[in-house]
């Protein structure tokens, strides 16, 4: 592929010829999934960039979400209920850590 110009993105106020650090997550369907941005200033985090990568794969592979501050290894937020079926097999489930009857973690 030839690149005839190449562009950067600006945060206000910075130079007009340095470009903002940024962190792109693009999924084998080439769907953007996550993107981190930084300023000149401030480095960049890679436990954070693994993390956030972790969590994304995680998610993906078990159809769950992840709660604050989520590394591997914690537990992980499953789908709320959505028929009264699903909310009495919720009830019933021991695996599962109930914070109410909306909100349930479970070890994955």
């Amino acid at each position: 592929m030839k690149v005839s110009k190449l562009y950067g993105m600006l945060q206000p106020n910075e130079s007009e010829t340095a470009a903002v650090r940024a962190v792109f997550f693009i999924d084998p369907t080439k769907k953007i999934r996550l993107i981190m941005y930084y300023p000149l200033n401030v480095g960049r985090n890679m436990d954070e960039i693994l993390r956030a990568l972790e969590a994304l794969q995680t998610s993906d592979e078990h159809k769950v979400a992840m709660p604050l501050d989520w590394k591997k290894g914690d537990k992980v937020i499953v789908s709320p209920p959505k028929t009264l079926d699903e909310l009495n097999e919720r009830i019933k489930d021991d695996s599962l850590e109930k914070v109410d009857w909306y909100l349930a973690k479970k070890e994955i």
